[in-house]
């Protein structure tokens, strides 16, 4: 640990004054690959800076492009989240013909995936659908963007397979809505968030506590049609959920 933190102090501490003097003389080509070299060599901050000063002097041309995108690269890799999407959605507004534009907009969905996870989460198994979810929807509709605009793309892959484990978080994050209302007896906000959960994301894992759910509060509101639809939904879909009995057992007073 003390020699990462040594290596990353080093790092940082390399494009002082004295590199920044040196390199006001450099042509925009070395600035680049001086960039370049750090971000590679795992030197982040460094290569912010690099990328930073280069966006600065030399702000348009094909340098000044991939520097841009370099730079959102370098803000991801050093968790500025926020200035990564920045950087991204400057490239995005700037150069929306550049090849590498589908880059730009897989890499702030992955900015936004990874936004507001703390230490802690990336090495305990933590439920991530307790955490808030507006960076986990900013993220589904970062890489739905990117798909829709680039279904060819390289990153497309991967960007599906994000979204399918996004989808089911904003599920599970529903649901746990819903079940903090049912515990709270507000059981029309909790009808309705399972409910949203049903009709929006069917085939993830959340349906079936979903309908759980829902029939749960329409039994207690005494709407027994409804009550009964969802629990002759969730018998005919997950007959052995153990939510079945739960319903039946609902007690209205």
């Amino acid at each position: 640990m003390a020699i990462a933190l040594a290596l990353c102090l080093a790092g940082c501490g390399l494009f002082g004054k004295e590199d920044k003097d040196d390199a006001r003389n450099w042509t925009v080509e070395r600035l680049y690959q001086e960039a370049k070299g750090a971000l590679e060599a795992g030197y982040y901050s460094k290569a912010v800076k690099y990328y930073e000063y280069l966006e600065t002097r030399f702000p348009f041309g094909v340098w000044g492009q991939q520097a841009l995108l370099d730079l959102a690269y370098a803000y991801y890799k050093t968790e500025d989240f926020d200035a990564s999407v920045s950087a991204c959605d400057r490239f995005i507004r700037l150069y929306p013909q550049n090849p590498h534009v589908d880059y730009a907009y897989y890499l702030k969905g992955l900015a936004n995936f990874n936004r507001g996870k703390g230490i802690t989460e990336r090495f305990l198994p933590l439920d991530l659908s307790q955490r808030d979810s507006s960076s986990a929807l900013q993220a589904f509709r970062d890489f739905e963007e990117l798909l829709k605009r680039f279904p060819d793309s390289r990153y497309a892959n991967d960007a599906t397979k994000r979204m399918v484990y996004l989808r089911n978080i904003l599920a599970r994050q529903e649901v746990n809505v819903a079940m903090y209302y049912m515990r709270r007896g507000a059981y029309v906000a909790a009808a309705n968030r399972a409910r949203y959960v049903v009709e929006n994301y069917s085939r993830t894992p959340s349906v079936p506590d979903a309908l759980v759910l829902l029939a749960k509060a329409y039994k207690v509101l005494e709407m027994d049609d409804l009550a009964n639809d969802a629990l002759r939904v969730l018998e005919y879909n997950y007959p052995g959920h153990p939510g079945i009995a739960e319903v039946r057992q609902v007690v209205v007073r």
